[in-house]
């Protein structure tokens, strides 16, 4: 399979999915409203034999990474059997070690549908919740804080993040506020779009932030120098688009990869594009997307094996020209 709007009113789960979503009862407890959120502030339990975790900066539990994204993927109909594709995306993401999940209001029905899939899927003690406020009205930003919560079905958000930006200075306020009554773990901003690095880079040295998502991959790795500045006042920095959307496997196309990839324990084009990101030493955590689950478990082996150092991470960005 090839890797390449406004929330509708949100529908009742197909029965189909109802039926498998009972079946899965049957080997499976459903996680309870404090279970599906990563409420707990102990460290998320080490999964045996899916390779080294990394410490997040400021005293944050380790974390994979390699999380997930939901832009697009999770932003499906009342399509069953999409639904449970869904739902074994996330089976994988969690049986492989996952523990980030990034979402958004801006990203349709994807909240709603990570809250009906989350409860029937293992994840105790992994999942860490990472979600947004976006929109220019500052009376928005509580109402979409609230709803988000209950589509989510949690109680608290690991991460909670301005998108893309938007009025950040009003709504930075709001999620301190949050942050003081213990609604919400960690706060940053995030950005999608190259021509707004400048300004997040103002923003991470004038506000006192835990978190940076931003984009990097090899297509654009403008945001670098922003990058090192959030490590280096200690902020988590999570990355989107680690495969430009799709356009990289476009690129390389149906090219083999180097015979030298081995020596990193790549074993696929995924692997090679992640691990060139994960290897730079500012990054906490990237987030990929992916509507199939064995691209899930491709994507989630880029965290195991050996890394990439500086010089063979400057070879990769070469091999892919």
């Amino acid at each position: 399979m090839n890797r390449r709007d406004a929330l509708r009113a949100l529908p009742a789960l197909p029965l189909a999915l109802h039926g498998a979503r009972a079946s899965a009862q049957t080997t499976v407890a459903p996680a309870t409203t404090a279970g599906a959120s990563s409420g707990a502030t102990t460290a998320a339990a080490p999964v045996a034999g899916v390779g080294p975790r990394r410490n997040l900066p400021r005293g944050f539990e380790s974390l994979p990474p390699i999380g997930l994204g939901t832009w697009l993927t999770f932003n499906i109909g009342d399509d069953a059997s999409a639904q449970e594709q869904r739902r074994q995306v996330l089976e994988r993401f969690f049986a492989a070690g996952g523990g980030m999940i990034d979402s958004s209001p801006m990203y349709g029905q994807a909240e709603w549908l990570l809250g009906q899939l989350l409860p029937y899927v293992r994840h105790e003690g992994r999942l860490f919740t990472e979600t947004k406020v976006w929109t220019p009205f500052e009376r928005m930003g509580p109402v979409q804080f609230e709803q988000s919560l209950k589509l989510w079905g949690v109680p608290r958000f690991d991460v909670l993040l301005v998108h893309n930006l938007l009025n950040w200075r009003v709504h930075l306020k709001s999620l301190r506020k949050w942050k003081e009554q213990g609604r919400v773990r960690y706060i940053g901003i995030s950005t999608s779009h190259a021509v707004a690095n400048d300004e997040a880079a103002r923003i991470v040295k004038a506000e006192p932030l835990d978190v940076l998502q931003i984009t990097y991959n090899f297509h654009d790795p403008s945001a670098e120098a922003v990058m090192n500045l959030a490590a280096g006042k200690g902020l988590a920095v999570v990355i989107n688009r680690p495969f430009d959307g799709g356009n990289l496997f476009d690129r390389v196309g149906d090219r083999p990869l180097p015979g030298w990839a081995v020596d990193i324990d790549c074993a696929n084009w995924a692997q090679f594009f992640l691990k060139w990101v994960v290897a730079h030493p500012a990054v906490t955590c990237a987030i990929p997307a992916t509507r199939v689950p064995a691209h899930c478990e491709e994507n989630m082996g880029a965290r195991l094996g050996r890394m990439p150092d500086a010089a063979t991470r400057a070879r990769m960005a070469l091999a892919i020209r």
